[in-house]
């Protein structure tokens, strides 16, 4: 049986409160270019694109059934703990996807100024992703402990956000490693967390990746109560 009109409004209204339409159109987009670029290439160069940005969308999804549930049953905070913990393990998969713009390069099948869309455009989603999937985690935290909490919350996850994108990049573990290598994983970040002046690299991109998500966050987050009203 096909939704009702009604049901059909709750699950627009739904879409337009969780930013999905924009996220669509930029994902949209997104492949287009890629599409265009393979048709045109005859090869699949940038192939690892797509995958990234499917790994963006999983913190995304991960907030969305988190604050559905958070809705539907607002005292069941436990019913949060598994998309949180999903959300939390692959939030840094979606701006991960800005590092990606160092593939950018010369090659003879396309113009120059195709991939630089190509790439801008899917990193462009991958944090837009990343910072919808952010704001939503944060307004469950406020909703339940305040927004000086939530605000806590936001930097800690920013922060541990940097060092996932160090850890993808440059020690090249992945999201699932949390589950199958789990003790190898938190010795090779701890070697370099107790030891950080021996380790600058690590404290240095860290850092730098939290700056630009933190401000990015407070740019895209603050459009909304941007008026042209006079007070």
């Amino acid at each position: 049986m096909w939704p009702s009109i009604q049901r059909l409004r709750q699950i627009h209204r739904f879409f337009i409160q969780q930013g999905a339409y924009p996220v669509l159109l930029s994902t949209a987009l997104a492949i287009s270019l890629y599409l265009g670029r393979v048709i045109q290439s005859e090869r699949l160069t940038f192939l690892f694109l797509v995958w990234n940005l499917f790994l963006a969308w999983i913190p995304y999804l991960a907030s969305m059934g988190a604050i559905y549930f958070h809705q539907r049953y607002p005292r069941k905070w436990w019913l949060l703990l598994p998309p949180a913990a999903l959300w939390l393990a692959f939030f840094p998969n979606a701006p991960y996807i800005l590092t990606d713009l160092l593939h950018l390069a010369h090659r003879p099948s396309v113009p120059y100024w195709y991939d630089i869309g190509l790439l801008i455009t899917f990193a462009w989603t991958g944090l837009f992703l990343g910072i919808y999937s952010l704001r939503l985690m944060q307004g469950m935290v406020q909703d339940y402990a305040g927004g000086v909490v939530g605000w806590m919350f936001v930097l800690a996850s920013l922060g541990l956000s940097g060092l996932g994108i160090y850890m993808g990049r440059f020690l090249r573990w992945n999201s699932w490693d949390l589950v199958f290598q789990p003790q190898a994983v938190f010795t090779d970040v701890a070697v370099r967390l107790v030891n950080p002046l021996d380790n600058l690299q690590t404290v240095g991109v860290t850092m730098l990746f939290a700056a630009i998500l933190f401000i990015s966050y407070l740019t895209l987050t603050a459009v909304p109560a941007v008026s042209t009203r006079r007070n």
